[in-house]
C-alpha cells in the first residue's frame, strides 16, 4: 500500500492508501477526496481530476502524454506543475506524496 496526502485549496488534507498500479484518480475517488470529480472514469476526457504537483516530485512520474496534454491545454489554471490524476500510476515511489486539488468544479 502506498500513502498519498491531496491537498484542497482552503489547506485540508485528505490521506489516502492504495495499491500500486491503481490511478492517483482512483485513490482519490474510492476514499471520497473531495475536489476530485473523476466524471470521465479516467479517460482523460474532462479535466475533472487536475491537480498539481510539487515541482521536485515530477521525477517520480511517467511523463505527460499527448492526450493528456491536450485535454490540460482546456482545463482552466493550467500551470506547468498541472496533471491529471486519471493519467497518474501508482508506484512505491510515490509513498507520501503531496496533490493539491484544482478548482475542478
Amino acid at each position: 500500500m502506498v500513502n498519498l496526502i491531496f491537498k484542497n485549496r482552503q489547506g485540508d488534507s485528505f490521506e489516502v492508501r492504495s495499491e500500486p498500479e491503481y490511478s492517483v484518480m482512483e485513490a482519490a475517488y474510492n476514499n471520497d477526496v473531495p475536489g476530485i470529480l473523476a466524471e470521465c472514469g479516467g479517460a482523460a476526457a474532462c479535466g475533472t481530476c487536475h491537480v498539481y504537483i510539487k515541482t521536485e516530485d515530477k521525477h517520480k512520474l511517467a511523463p505527460v502524454g499527448d492526450n493528456e496534454d491536450a485535454m490540460l491545454f482546456m482545463v482552466e489554471q493550467r500551470h506547468a506543475n498541472s496533471r491529471l490524476s486519471c493519467q497518474i500510476k501508482i508506484t512505491d515511489e510515490m509513498e507520501g506524496m503531496e496533490f493539491f486539488i484544482a478548482d475542478n468544479g
